[in-house]
C-alpha cells in the first residue's frame, strides 16, 4: 500500500484511539456512583434536603437510569419535581451522554484494528509522541478548571448547550440543592485522572515498543 495511504490510515487509527480512550473516561466518569456517595458526607448534601441518604439514592439512580436509558423518554424523580425548563435541559444532558456512547460504540473496533496493526507490524513505537501532548492537554484543562471552577463550568456549559435552562432555580427545581457544583468539579478531577491513566498506559507502550525495535 502506498506510504501515504498508511500515514492517513494511521492518523484516522489514532483519531480513532483518542475518541475512544475520551469517551470511555467520560462514561466511566458520569457512572461511577461511588464518587456520589462519597460526595453526599464530604461536601454534607444531606444538610440540603429533608431525604435521607438511601432515599436520595434512589433518585440518583432514577435520573441516571433516565440519562442512560435512550428508551425513556420521560423523566420522573419520586422526590424531586421538575420544571418544564428542568426537564429540557436534563433531555439535552442525556443526548450527550447518549452521543458519548455512539462515538464509543463506533471507535472502539477500528481503535483495537489500529492497535492490532501497529503491534504486528512493530509500530508501538508510533504512540510516543501523540501520548505525550496528550497527557499535556488535560493538565492544562485541569489547571485552569482549578484557578477558577466557577469559570470554567460556566464556559463548559455555553459550549454545550446554547441555552440558560442549566440554571436551576431551587425552588422550581429543589434536585439542584443535591447535586452541587462541587460534585461536578470532583467527577471532571476524576475525568482526568481516569484520561491521564489511559494515556499513560499507551505511552507506556510505545515506549516498551520502541526498546524492542532497537534491540532487533
Amino acid at each position: 500500500m502506498h506510504k501515504k495511504t498508511w500515514q492517513w490510515l494511521e492518523y484516522a487509527g489514532f483519531l480513532s484511539l483518542f475518541l475512544t480512550l475520551i469517551s470511555l473516561a467520560i462514561g466511566i466518569t458520569i457512572n461511577f456512583r461511588p464518587l456520589y456517595v462519597f460526595d453526599i458526607g464530604h461536601l454534607g448534601i444531606l444538610d440540603y434536603t429533608d431525604l435521607d441518604q438511601k432515599t436520595l439514592l434512589e433518585n440518583f439512580s432514577q435520573l441516571m437510569g433516565y440519562l442512560n436509558n435512550p428508551f425513556q423518554t420521560v423523566l420522573s424523580l419520586p422526590d424531586f419535581p421538575v420544571s418544564a425548563s428542568g426537564a429540557h435541559h436534563f433531555y439535552e444532558v442525556k443526548i450527550l451522554f447518549l452521543v458519548n456512547y455512539a462515538v464509543f460504540i463506533l471507535t472502539v473496533l477500528p481503535s483495537i484494528l489500529f492497535i492490532r496493526h501497529l503491534w504486528k507490524n512493530n509500530r508501538f513505537w508510533r504512540l510516543i509522541r501523540p501520548f505525550q501532548w496528550g497527557m499535556l492537554i488535560p493538565v492544562v484543562f485541569g489547571f485552569f478548571m482549578l484557578m477558577g471552577f466557577d469559570r470554567f463550568f460556566i464556559l463548559f456549559h455555553e459550549t454545550f448547550f446554547n441555552n440558560d435552562d442549566w440554571l436551576f432555580d431551587p425552588v422550581t427545581d429543589p434536585i439542584i440543592n443535591v447535586l452541587p457544583e462541587e460534585f461536578f468539579m470532583h467527577s471532571f478531577i476524576f475525568f482526568f485522572v481516569i484520561i491521564e491513566l489511559f494515556f499513560a498506559f499507551f505511552l507506556f507502550l510505545g515506549k516498551k515498543g520502541f526498546k524492542k525495535t532497537n534491540k532487533s
